[in-house]
């Protein structure tokens, strides 16, 4: 059987389609003729060359479609302009196939721009060279300034759109250039414009009605995305500086005892949190220590540690002993502060020539206990409810032998998301059990050695803030 198809140009010149099918007729075992149909197939074969061209536009809509829901996705959890950036320009470049894809943001003088992923702009063949300012011909410029996008399909309609600023348009850099065709849009929230993002291509390219939409609304995403990101960080800047502002500058040095602390903010998610630690002498050359954990993040959490602080110094120097210091700090709780702003806080009250004291706590870690040739032990106090919670405030003996260490941490150091606190509470006997005598001597080694072995293997995804009291051997020096 012959099955085939052709085509015949008629003549105006267009072509009609044909579908043949022949058979062969035999006589005496020799073929003595064919006969069969030839069929005029041209409207099927349009139809079918419209479904596929269809089906293709479809799934790209679908696929360009799939980006933007990944986007708005991915922009959920992008806290920092830069993040912002990252999942905006790699979504779009890789939905439209781009070369390269950039975003300048205006600066606060609002006559220039900064361009924030460095490398989405290497060789800035669409504009004049220097310093990106508005008066700077280019794709992202002209998109602030028309508020609408620019779309340029080549070397040559690039030329026109910029006919006016030919003179200093850089079009032998153009020439030598790998990007053939470029695209900007306009970054606007509330009307005013946030700067612009840029895509280009590696050969002369149309942008299509339907990629225009799809890059309109990656451009929206970005813009709002952007300015909250923006927003964040500008908290996120507040309550860190609050926060530092709040916490001893050094620690007092005082005869008979060594104290070091560390407070290690969380880097992943780049909030904010109420840790907090405290050290000051009182009037009769006691030494008073707290650590404490504001739950929440960001600038309520820094300030309602800061208010915390400070009243306790202010209790202290009134009646340092810890029952009255947490009974007083329930009374301002209750008075000033929000029932869902939980609050933890241990405090001591050490005499440095004697290694004796008292200490009282409001639901936070128990005090962590190493003394040379026994094991680790945690301080049996009893935690108490966190502040505001009404409870009878009480306080214990708490005394530090020579060459012995106290540990006062937040959750942060033995709590992740894949490790539970009583769990934690485990390793963090466990490690302490481990380390080298020597340490016990060596407060600063000793607090770094705590906090490596407790990260390790362990996302760091809360705050962490420890404070090593440490009595010396030898007496007061």
């Amino acid at each position: 059987m012959f099955d085939d198809r052709y085509r015949i140009r008629t003549k105006n010149g267009s072509y009609r389609h044909y579908d043949v099918r022949a058979v062969p007729i035999e006589r005496d075992g020799k073929i003595i003729e064919w006969v069969g149909a030839s069929t005029d197939v041209t409207s099927q074969r349009e139809a079918e060359e419209m479904r596929g061209r269809l089906t293709e536009q479809l799934s790209a809509a679908a696929l360009r479609t799939a980006r933007l829901q990944q986007a708005t996705s991915m922009l959920a959890e992008a806290l920092t302009v830069e993040q912002v950036v990252e999942v905006i320009t790699e979504v779009g470049r890789t939905a439209i196939g781009a070369l390269r894809s950039a975003v300048a943001l205006l600066e606060p003088d609002g006559a220039r721009l900064r361009v924030v992923n460095a490398d989405g702009l290497p060789t800035r063949p669409d504009s004049a060279g220097g310093p990106l300012t508005l008066q700077s011909p280019s794709v992202m410029t002209k998109a602030i300034a028309t508020r609408r996008p620019v779309l340029v399909e080549d070397p040559e309609d690039l030329r026109r759109q910029f006919e006016e600023e030919l003179e200093i348009f850089p079009m032998d850099v153009v020439a030598t250039s790998d990007e053939r065709s470029w695209v900007g849009l306009p970054l606007i929230t509330a009307g005013a414009p946030l700067g612009a993002l840029r895509f280009s291509f590696g050969r002369p390219r149309k942008i299509t009605e339907e990629e225009r939409v799809f890059l309109e609304a990656l451009a929206g995403q970005c813009a709002l995305a952007v300015e909250r990101a923006g927003l964040y960080e500008r908290e996120h800047t507040t309550a860190e500086t609050l926060q530092r502002s709040l916490l001893p500058d050094r620690l007092p040095s005082v005869p008979g005892l060594v104290l070091t602390a560390r407070y290690r903010p969380a880097t992943r998610n780049m909030e904010i949190g109420g840790d907090w630690y405290d050290a000051f002498r009182l009037a009769d050359q006691r030494l008073a220590v707290a650590v404490g954990d504001v739950m929440g993040k960001g600038l309520t959490a820094a300030a309602g540690m800061g208010r915390v602080r400070n009243a306790l110094r202010a209790l202290a120097l009134t009646d340092p002993r810890p029952a009255a210091v947490l009974g007083g700090l329930d009374r301002l709780f209750s008075a000033t502060e929000e029932e869902e702003q939980v609050t933890t806080l241990s405090y001591l009250v050490i005499d440095p020539e004697t290694g004796e004291g008292m200490l009282g706590n409001a639901g936070h870690m128990p005090a962590l206990v190493l003394e040379a040739g026994s094991a680790p032990r945690f301080d049996q106090v009893e935690a108490g409810t966190p502040l505001g919670w009404a409870s009878p405030r009480k306080q214990h003996a708490f005394g530090l032998r020579p060459g012995s260490t106290a540990v006062f941490y937040s959750d942060g150091l033995v709590e992740t998301r894949n490790r539970g606190l009583d769990a934690g509470l485990d390793e963090l006997a466990a490690v302490a059990a481990r380390a080298d005598e020597n340490l016990l001597g060596q407060p600063t080694r000793l607090l770094e050695y705590l906090v490596d072995r407790m990260l390790a293997g362990h996302e760091q995804d809360d705050d962490i803030t420890v404070l090593v009291i440490h009595r010396p051997s030898g007496g007061p020096r």
